[in-house]
């Protein structure tokens, strides 16, 4: 394990002091190392992936929330903050005991912080995923695949954090490697926030072109109707799995299991009370509700990471043909040692 983490530090960086961490060794000795089990009464602390704003997001949740409390007989906090970075952070710092993440923050909690999922989110629209996109607005001249392909550094990007799927992995792999532009360094400025800021920036003309994803950009359209009328999805991308709830290890199987029942069986019920926890689920970006889930489904985010890093090799400047086929290598060795960790069903 410890020779994965190693080596699964340097394909995935989650910032530049655990990055230097992994590279002089010391993170896989923190993440491998057996945390202390948590106290019978101590709160459970819930992270929520930043969708809209902090205060936004803890107001979305607290119903389900403290439904949950009572299901699981233990108190639950929240912490809701403004970026995928913060609470990546919170996470290593073990702030966090439970949380709702997108596929590469919850690969990084499963194979790093020692979390396990135990579901994933459903939609109304019934899809196993949803799509990145790109949005401009519909006045020229900066609204169109040609001209952004063309002439990038004549565009003001607007896209989300590194750790965001739908807000760089994916546009990344999928649209401006394979037409050759390497978004961080071709455009003429570039702007990184919430799929909701980012949107508001294109409607206004504080930005060209923005990343977003089809579950957020429904959502944008309900609150801000206006905004949303100037603008129009450019490109979209494959499906992307549903995001993720993980919760820590180091909790009692039994406690895990009675996290995934409640979640599982909110919002499927009959009467008032069903009635209640559908409209609260609906305001979670439009969800129908959670699936039981294992560490497997983050098989799809890991292959994307994969294909992201192995892309940024094969572009990347080397000293010579053999640096770049060790890189290459090396990548494909954590991989399998990443494949092999997400497909452990241990408890």
């Amino acid at each position: 394990m410890q020779a994965f983490l190693r080596r699964f530090g340097n394909f995935f960086p989650t910032g530049r002091r655990v990055a230097l961490a992994l590279a002089m060794g010391l993170l896989p000795l923190l993440a491998t190392a057996q945390a202390p089990a948590p106290a019978a009464d101590a709160p459970v602390r819930f992270g929520i992936l930043p969708l809209g704003g902090a205060f936004e997001s803890r107001n979305d949740w607290d119903p389900l929330l403290a439904e949950l409390s009572r299901a699981i007989q233990r108190p639950v906090s929240v912490l809701s903050v403004n970026s995928y970075e913060a609470l990546e952070q919170a996470i290593q710092r073990g702030e966090v005991d439970m949380a709702f993440l997108s596929g590469k923050m919850a690969l990084d909690a499963v194979t790093q912080q020692r979390m396990k999922v135990v579901a994933q989110v459903v939609r109304h629209d019934g899809l196993p995923g949803y799509r990145g996109l790109l949005l401009t607005r519909k006045a020229p001249p900066f609204n169109s695949l040609k001209e952004l392909i063309g002439q990038p550094e004549r565009w003001r990007l607007a896209r989300g954090e590194r750790q965001s799927v739908s807000g760089f992995i994916v546009p990344q792999l999928q649209f401006f490697l394979p037409n050759h532009i390497v978004m961080e360094t071709r455009f003429l400025s570039e702007v990184v926030g919430t799929h909701q800021a980012n949107a508001l920036a294109v409607a206004n003309n504080e930005a060209d072109v923005a990343t977003n994803n089809s579950a957020d950009f429904e959502r944008f359209k309900l609150r801000f109707p206006a905004e949303a009328g100037r603008l129009q999805v450019l490109w979209e991308s494959e499906l992307i799995p549903h995001a993720q709830i993980v919760v820590r290890r180091e909790y009692p199987p039994e406690l895990r299991q009675r996290v995934q029942a409640f979640l599982v069986a909110y919002g499927r019920g009959k009467g008032p009370r069903g009635d209640a926890e559908r409209v609260v689920l609906k305001s979670l970006h439009d969800l129908a509700g959670f699936v039981a889930a294992d560490n497997s489904s983050l098989l799809p985010a890991a292959k994307l990471a994969f294909q992201l890093a192995m892309q940024n090799a094969r572009t990347a400047q080397w000293v010579n043909d053999a640096a770049r086929q060790a890189r290459l290598q090396r990548l494909e060795n954590g991989y399998a040692d990443q494949l092999a960790v997400l497909k452990d069903v241990s408890p």
